[in-house]
């Protein structure tokens, strides 16, 4: 099936159409007052049919160009779309493991899996990696954005509401669509460098796009990128003893030790990528196609293993050592689709195919349970997961009550979902039995054959969608959707919306819908054990800590079923105002309620009872968790989106942005399962709880001014993150203080063709507040280094230069 399923992917390697389905240029109106020129309208995601401006939709969107996205230098995408949109957020994290490679990403401060991204209107495939180390998003699974090469993209639209009944599962939250570039001619080509205030953190990325025709109207558009980046360390002194005594004695090396031994910072990586979108007229209609290929090699530290430790054996490493974990991330999709008109009826039909692999391997590490004759690398063993869509949508207008079109949509939707999980080599995990030393590979031990799955699901949906302007100041929609699941059932949610336009300038806007998020195929059959570092009470210890699925034999002796959805309803309302010369405001509401929402687990230890000491005697783990359907939550928050250009004569123009985002989440209730000897709670405690809640700030925003002036345009944003709050395992809770982020930059018009920029990130050096005392592991780690909203890097500057063609 999997050989199927590439060949698949290797045919439908081509480029991609844009998101618009259809032709038709406007809604179609007899009042001709009511029709937009089709070149001052643009197609959004949120309706199948409808062409309109951010503002004119019945749901809140946010539309973020290419220019937009790189106008501040940034040079990841998911951190630019960060710094664009304040309801997204992306956290930075040190020592988590493979999430310092692929980091959790989220809107509205839910969980990452709650948004569904799109590229150009079809559904995109998420990374193979569980996010487990005590990140935002743990026990989650997200897009890898950063995967997609900013220089492919056209703009990002944000739907900032629930459309699960338009695309199915995951939209609970909202949905992200990039739109890929589509240009038939010229190009341009970038060169980016820069480094931190720190001197480290170098990076520099070559990245660049061109077209060429195709036929009369069609077009071919490639893009790539070359990415190379250096780790930052903001990690502090190691203060304890490295070396064995010597004779009851320090040994004298104590002295000369580099005591930054730690790497707690961004992790160093190596990305390139290539991505293409196409569309050319072929017979009554358009073939279309797109794809990219993206491979990247990070490496970030584990802690660092002392001298004197015994998972150290000092004939390999007399100083000591810090495990390297190098993850290898691939990315690949590919969709085909062709584009006609039958009987009056627009038809899309397309098939796509994505796979994510994820590749653990260590380096500068050992097995000390083999002893001195252990290597020193290791492949620990790969993730991978792939989605196969095939879709087919039908869509036309018909003639309505008085005197308007009645838009209808149908269609039907084929996915199957596979995941695999390959065992690591035999020396990433085995006990040779040397001197009682802990075996495995040291930073991450590898996967067992035991953890060992290749497992699939398939659903197929039937949607029906219908939109309607029944008057020049009245919009309506509504959809239902209907999928069934090979592995959990069926699910029905629908969505209704409305606008009305009080005048030329003032509107309101309402949504009602329901929503579900399938469990990943990731959540239902990742499994593995591996060493955390856990604070019981005497500071951080290793333990061998196991992620066991649902249908593992520790999970069946402790009483856990299998997952099922979660289900949500939400609601939002907005006002929106078009004022005279150019302002425009909107203002929207939202309430999120999310039940059955599915959590990893808390950890449950032998020394809990002895049901949990005899559920894992045979399973070699210390620990256990689990994926479990525990909790009820209602989000509740506010989006205010503003913008006004001011003509300022000789002096230029200036333009003016507010972005502002609160959310706020509530635990409604706990449904855990019932296990042996009332250990629920253990499932769900206190960090678990914060960390659902409060890791990620309530409130964040920010103010941006973009001034022109001839061939210089400089910009200034003013971005603003608020407080949120950490929990350790003795319930300790941190609050850390909210900030702003000043970003400054500057681009200047050398010739028609070449354009020169520099600019200064976190213009202030600001970095977050510290941790206490008692959590900074003997002073090292300073920063709240599992999640950190804008990073721990502090300043950072860099100069461009862009050659268009």
């Amino acid at each position: 099936m999997k050989k199927n399923k590439t060949l698949l992917a290797m045919l439908s390697t081509g480029a991609l159409s844009s998101l618009t389905l259809m032709n038709t240029t406007a809604i179609a109106q007899e009042d001709t007052s009511a029709t937009v020129e089709a070149e001052e309208r643009i197609q959004v995601v949120g309706s199948r049919l409808s062409m309109r401006t951010a503002t004119d939709g019945t749901a809140p969107v946010d539309i973020i160009s290419g220019e937009e996205l790189t106008a501040s230098g940034i040079t990841e995408t998911a951190r630019a779309l960060q710094y664009a949109v304040p309801s997204f957020n992306f956290p930075s994290s040190s020592i988590t493991d493979g999430s310092d490679a692929v980091r959790p990403a989220s809107l509205r401060g839910l969980s990452p899996d709650h948004t569904l991204v799109l590229v150009n209107g079809k559904r995109r495939h998420m990374s193979a990696l569980v996010h487990l180390n005590g990140t935002t998003g743990r026990g989650s699974s997200n897009v890898d954005l950063n995967a997609i090469p900013i220089s492919s993209i056209k703009r990002i639209e944000v739907l900032r509401d629930g459309a699960a009944a338009l695309y199915g599962s995951d939209a609970i939250a909202g949905v992200i669509n990039i739109v890929l570039k589509d240009q038939s001619e010229g190009g341009s080509i970038t060169a980016n460098a820069g480094q931190t205030y720190e001197g480290d953190g170098e990076q520099y990325k070559i990245h660049g796009s061109t077209g060429f025709a195709l036929g009369d109207d069609g077009h071919f558009t490639l893009s790539a990128e070359y990415h190379h980046k250096n780790k930052t360390n903001r990690a502090g002194l190691d203060p304890r003893q490295q070396y064995p005594l010597v004779d009851g004695e320090l040994d004298p090396r104590e002295a000369t030790f580099d005591r930054l031994n730690h790497h707690v910072g961004a992790a160093s990586f190596e990305n390139k990528a290539v991505f293409f979108n196409a569309a050319i007229a072929a017979g009554e209609g358009e073939f279309y196609a797109f794809g990219g290929v993206s491979d990247r090699t990070s490496q970030s530290g584990a802690f660092y293993r002392r001298a004197l430790d015994n998972r150290n054996i000092l004939e390999i490493y007399p100083d000591g050592f810090l495990p390297l974990l190098s993850p290898e991330t691939q990315d690949m999709s590919g969709y085909v689709g062709y584009r006609f008109n039958l009987a009056g009826w627009d038809v899309d039909a397309s098939a796509g195919y994505g796979e994510s692999e994820f590749q653990y391997r260590l380096e500068n590490s050992l097995n000390a349970s083999i002893g001195p004759s252990s290597q020193t690398q290791f492949d620990a063993g790969t993730l991978t997961t792939d989605e196969l869509n095939a879709t087919i949508d039908f869509q036309r207008f018909f003639p309505f009550v008085n005197n308007s079109d009645l838009a209808v949509a149908f269609g039907v939707s084929y996915r199957e979902n596979s995941y695999q999980i390959a065992a690591g080599e035999e020396a990433s995990y085995i006990n040779g039995g040397y001197d009682n030393r802990p075996g495995g590979s040291q930073g991450f031990t590898g996967f067992k054959p035991e953890s060992e799955v290749d497992q699939s699901r398939d659903n197929t949906g039937f949607y029906l969608e219908v939109e309607n302007m029944l008057t020049a100041n009245f919009q309506w929609g509504a959809a239902v959707r209907y999928e069934d699941y090979s592995d959990f059932g069926s699910n029905t949610s629908w969505k209704v919306s409305g606008r009305y336009d009080l005048n030329d300038q003032w509107a309101v806007r309402a949504t009602a819908n329901t929503g579900f998020r399938a469990p990943s195929v990731q959540q239902l059959y990742f499994s593995n054990i591996s060493t955390l570092f856990v604070d019981r009470g005497d500071g951080l210890q290793p333990e061998q800590s196991g992620t066991f699925n649902n249908i593992s034999p520790v999970a069946s002796a402790l009483g856990i079923e299998g997952l099922e959805p979660e289900e949500s309803q939400s609601f939002s309302a907005g006002l929106v105002y078009n004022g005279y010369e150019g302002f425009t405001l909107t203002v929207d509401a939202f309430q999120i309620a999310i039940d059955d929402r599915i959590i990893l687990s808390g950890d449950l230890s032998p020394q809990d009872s002895d049901a949990v000491a005899e559920a894992l005697a045979a399973s070699g783990a210390d620990n256990a968790r689990f994926f479990v359907n525990a909790v009820d939550t209602t989000t509740r928050g506010v989006d205010v989106v503003a913008s006004q250009t001011f003509e300022l004569d000789d002096m230029g123009s200036l333009r003016a942005q507010l972005a502002y985002g609160y959310n706020k989440t509530e635990i409604d209730d706990i449904n855990l399962p019932v296990l042996l000897d009332g250990l629920e709670d253990n499932l769900f405690d206190g960090v678990e709880r914060t960390r659902m809640t409060r890791s990620v700030p309530r409130n964040s925003g920010s103010v941006a001014f973009t001034h022109t002036l001839g061939d210089l345009q400089t910009r200034v944003a003013f971005n603003y993150f608020g407080d949120y709050v950490l929990e350790n395992s003795q319930g300790v809770q941190t609050e850390f203080g909210a900030k702003w982020v000043t970003d400054l930059s500057a681009k200047y018009l050398l010739t028609d063709q070449l354009t020169v920029s520099a600019g200064v990130q976190n213009l202030f050096d600001e970095y977050p507040d510290k941790q206490r005392p008692a959590s900074q592991f003997n002073g090292i780690f300073m920063y709240p280094n599992t999640n950190a909203p804008f990073g721990f890097n502090g300043g950072y500057y860099y100069a461009e230069l862009t050659y268009n063609f």
